[in-house]
């Protein structure tokens, strides 16, 4: 009897053991809450944030992530108006680059086009990325798109600048932004997990839908008022000559920004160009809507908050050399340095990228730092993972890209924890100890699974 309960006990002890490594192994990967005290150990968040690659589209060949060959055929041949399959993909506009017989397929964008050069831009809009997605079919990306079978295209991980950074630390692969749609709604919901209002906006840029909810026409605004796609502010910069009555009012949602100034923490949005556009004489790839806290009424003209904490993207620069960041910053780069298809490219944007991120890793803040690199949205480029159903009306979207990089971040590992863009404002919250702005982030993951809070005062890595 004896000899019997020792033995089961034995097997008890072996399942346990391979319950922990398959968890660990195979990507069940249960995040535990980091304690405080443990968190605390952060004393700088840096949030770079990029523009419009999936995640299939920048690290679909990424090693040990769910990536291009994990895609089941059904989510990768796109359908067409009638749903059935195209032949071929439907031909690339914008440009001769590419042949107009590719196969209905992914395929490999720098055969064609290299990744410092420009391609043309790619469909991304509240409506027709819902289109795109297809109740999570993932096979209406080339359909509802302006370039047609672009969207189908990726890059070469191995080509990309980034690819040091996401192999030395970890790399997010189910990671999702917040917001169906484009740049300007995804801005709103990385400072304050919500969308802005337009109460009684002109009829002139309110979509128009059918009684069963299917899109008639397009517009910057929802027929129940909610500001969807590109619109630019009632303050300062906004570009010259848009009408007054099509800038959105100022907005009252509170923002992290506001969060965080309660708690006398320090923080700023620095912004590539911005002095420039202030001044009137904005740079030609200067974007007005990735500007969001200049939406809002706490942030509006001739505010002390503004002032304080608006800031050009050389004070971040700057900051980081002289070890004097401020506790939260989020980082917008200048057009032509944030990798968008169309005015800016691959390469140039990632090499912009890792300056920043190297400005941070050699400056004095380096081991009291976390940098979270990531994009607004997937800027129309198809990826095969359905992202998950959450709150229908807003998203989740497609599934892009996320770095985390710092001495407090796992080294070389590939985390299959389901996050959004809400998680990082989850993270600051949790940090600081600040409340919720909305149930999105409230309920979102915390970035958990990233952290190995050993790290503290151990070396960090600049490449």
């Amino acid at each position: 009897m004896k000899k019997n309960y020792t033995s089961r006990l034995s097997l008890l002890a072996i399942s346990f053991a391979i319950l922990l490594f398959s968890q660990s192994f195979f990507g069940c990967q249960k995040s535990l809450p980091i304690p405080t005290a443990e968190l605390d150990k952060v004393q700088h968040v840096v949030v770079i944030y990029m523009e419009n690659h999936s995640f299939d589209n920048l690290y679909g060949d990424f090693p040990g992530a769910t990536g291009l060959s994990d895609a089941p055929l059904d989510r990768i041949i796109q359908l067409d108006s009638f749903n059935k399959p195209y032949t071929f993909l439907p031909a690339i506009t914008g440009t001769t680059a590419f042949p107009t017989n590719l196969p209905n397929h992914y395929f490999d964008i720098d055969q064609y086009i290299a990744n410092d050069e420009l391609t043309p831009d790619v469909l991304h809009r509240y409506y027709q990325e819902q289109l795109q997605i297809d109740g999570g079919k993932m096979d209406k990306y080339a359909l509802y798109n302006t370039s047609a079978g672009l969207s189908q295209g990726y890059y070469k991980t191995s080509l990309i600048p980034l690819l040091s950074m996401a192999q030395q630390y970890t790399l997010c692969d189910n990671f999702f932004h917040s917001a169906f749609g484009g740049s300007f709604l995804n801005h709103m919901w990385l400072i304050a997990a919500a969308s802005p209002v337009f109460p009684n906006a002109p009829a002139s840029i309110v979509a128009k839908l059918a009684p069963n909810g299917t899109l008639i026409t397009d517009g910057q605004v929802t027929p129940d008022g909610f500001v969807v796609n590109t619109s630019y502010t009632v303050n300062n910069p906004h570009p010259a000559g848009t009408a007054a009555n099509v800038l959105v009012p100022n907005q009252t949602l509170p923002t992290i920004g506001d969060r965080l100034s309660a708690k006398n923490v320090s923080w700023a949005w620095y912004s590539g160009g911005w002095d420039s556009a202030l001044a009137g004489t904005p740079d030609p790839t200067f974007q007005f809507h990735h500007q969001p806290f200049a939406y809002f009424t706490n942030f509006a003209d001739g505010t002390k908050a503004k002032a304080e904490h608006l800031l050009d993207e050389k004070l971040f620069i700057t900051a980081a050399k002289a070890g004097t960041l401020p506790s939260v910053s989020f980082v917008k780069p200048l057009g032509i340095n944030n990798e968008h298809p169309g005015y800016s490219d691959v390469a140039l944007g990632e090499d912009h990228a890792v300056q920043l991120i190297n400005d941070v890793l050699t400056g004095p803040d380096a081991k009291s730092t976390l940098i979270i690199v990531t994009y607004d949205e997937n800027g129309g480029f198809w990826d095969h993972v359905a992202p998950p159903v959450i709150d229908k009306k807003w998203g989740p979207g497609t599934r892009i890209p996320a770095i985390i990089i710092g001495p407090f971040a796992k080294k070389g590992f590939v985390d299959h924890t389901q996050y959004e863009t809400a998680s990082i404002l989850a993270l600051i919250e949790k940090r600081w100890n600040l409340s919720p702005l909305a149930s999105r982030d409230r309920d979102a993951n915390p970035l958990e699974n990233v952290f190995d809070l050993s790290g503290a005062g151990q070396p960090v890595y600049a490449k």
